[in-house]
């Protein structure tokens, strides 16, 4: 008779915080439903909440989570997460909450190294070319760019999001690693419309964008391409940056010059997915992404998409989408006015990208990926 397997002791940390709030972005919100998920299943897992002063812990437990929330002494661009990620190291090591330990992209893969000399077993998923975000100052561009080689050789196991980057790191490192699909199914019956009449708008009399307000997603392209547009409809930029900057006080002074843009700040949960729903076409400008979970999210709802044409977007879209060239401001203007001459295509385009989704990519699948991995590196396969 074959034994029952054990629940498998999971530790995490390198996202921002579960459940969201203000600053989080696309890990947090993969951390939430991978999670809760293997929660779900059996297995304990505890998440390892970052907190700047002043913030109050959000609860000690989601959804089956265990989470434990230490605060960071600063709010200086990275620096917040390393000391952040010591102090998770040594409650980990202290404090044995885990088999196996899992951490999120390349600038965390030292603590990876750290954890493996304690004994801990340790999965690593990348997301993205880290070193490149414009969002980093000097030095932590060299430091990400630095930690790509410790990355290859630190984790046991490395989980991409990307066949792009996976390919790259199997071809600089000899290795062989896995390809887990993000998923993007969203759920449809509490969606919460009063956010409609919040922000002042109609369905299908805006466009959308949401996510993090920094440099890499691409809004100095969106915005002026908007501007130059003649249209009644609205452009929501909903979301953020995690710390003040420059660039996000810029972008705030030119949309600022358009009656037509509305920033409403972090938005979740059901107001978010009915602005997802209810948008005319949701707009992705990004330079850099990974497998984007917004993206995916908006797929799944059935929402038109207008993208950059990054080989990361063009994987996940595929034909069911209009694609600009990155960077290329005219070229946005351009899919922006097409999109809105025929409404029709669009809606066909939407209803591909939700059958493009609901084939291609389910949280379910990528639970059951990352407890094979788990799996079998607890276990020694």
């Amino acid at each position: 008779m074959t034994e029952p397997t054990r629940p498998l002791r999971i530790a995490t940390f390198t996202f921002r915080s579960i459940p969201q709030r203000p600053g989080c972005a696309g890990v947090d919100k993969v951390s939430v439903e991978l999670y809760t998920r293997l929660a779900a299943r059996g297995h304990q897992v505890t998440a390892y909440n970052r907190l700047f002063p002043g913030e109050q812990p959000l609860g000690d437990e989601y959804k089956g989570i265990v989470t434990k929330n230490f605060y960071t002494i600063t709010r200086a661009k990275g620096f917040d997460s390393i000391f952040h990620s010591f102090r998770v190291c040594w409650d980990i090591i202290t404090r044995n909450t885990a088999d196996v330990v899992h951490i999120h992209n390349t600038g965390n893969s030292p603590f990876g190294l750290l954890l493996r000399l304690f004994g801990k077993k340790v999965v690593l998923s990348q997301d993205g070319v880290d070193w490149q975000r414009g969002k980093w100052p000097w030095y932590g561009r060299l430091y990400l760019w630095l930690t790509v080689f410790v990355t290859g050789v630190a984790p046991h196991r490395i989980v991409f999001d990307s066949i792009f980057y996976k390919a790259d790191f199997e071809k600089r490192f000899r290795r062989k690693y896995d390809f887990v699909a993000w998923g993007a199914e969203v759920r449809e019956d509490n969606l919460d419309d009063s956010v409609l009449k919040e922000l002042g708008v109609e369905p299908g009399g805006y466009f959308l964008f949401v996510g993090r307000f920094i440099p890499d997603k691409g809004l100095h392209y969106l915005v002026p391409a908007f501007q130059a547009v003649k249209t009644d409809k609205k452009l929501l930029l909903v979301g953020g940056a995690p710390n003040p900057s420059s660039y996000e006080v810029e972008l705030g002074k030119l949309a600022a010059k358009d009656p037509r843009i509305v920033i409403p700040g972090f938005i979740f949960g059901p107001k978010l997915f009915a602005l997802m729903k209810h948008a005319y076409t949701y707009i992705q400008p990004s330079d850099i992404e990974g497998l984007s979970p917004v993206v995916l999210e908006n797929m799944g709802l059935g929402v038109p998409i207008i993208s950059s044409d990054i080989q990361e977007n063009a994987f996940v879209v595929a034909d069911t989408a209009l694609q600009f060239k990155r960077g290329d401001v005219d070229d946005l203007k351009a899919k922006l006015e097409q999109s809105l001459a025929d409404p029709a295509g669009m809606r066909r385009l939407g209803d591909a990208a939700r059958e493009r989704a609901k084939e291609n990519f389910s949280w379910d699948a990528c639970a059951t990926g990352y407890e094979r991995v788990f799996r079998e590196l607890v276990d020694g396969r």
